[in-house]
């Protein structure tokens, strides 16, 4: 079966690396899913949206909120280059839910759509 070789990775750490079947993510023209042999293609990402990598040994989905960052495709080849990014399982859910609550409604979208994003990386829609 043919793999994607994945690498998502912000300025601080490396995210998550490996083989997947399938990715997705949401860029700033739409969602995006890649799957082996998918044309090279160039993405911005959406800040505060959220990243999903099968991993190609039927593990348990890879789930990520990510800042803004570029996504790139070549050769079953897949990076992810975001300015922030944090794994479902690293979410604080109660100040992920503190965030959302301060930024809701203010001038802040940004900080909303990440707290939101956060969320949803923990599985709890916002």
């Amino acid at each position: 079966m043919a793999t994607l070789k994945v690498g998502l990775v912000s300025p601080e750490r490396e995210i998550w690396s490996g083989e997947a079947r399938m990715v997705v993510a949401q860029t700033i023209e739409g969602s995006l899913g890649i799957l082996p042999g998918h044309a090279p293609v160039l993405g911005v990402l959406l800040d505060g949206s959220v990243v999903k990598i099968e991993p190609a040994d039927g593990g348990e989905p890879i789930v990520a909120m990510v800042g803004s960052g570029f996504f790139s495709v070549a050769a079953d080849e897949v990076s992810v280059l975001a300015e922030q990014a944090e794994l479902s399982d690293e979410v604080d859910v109660s100040e992920a839910r503190r965030q959302l609550e301060e930024a809701a409604g203010g001038d802040d979208a940004t900080a909303e759509r990440r707290a939101r994003a956060r969320l949803r990386a923990a599985g709890i829609e916002a």
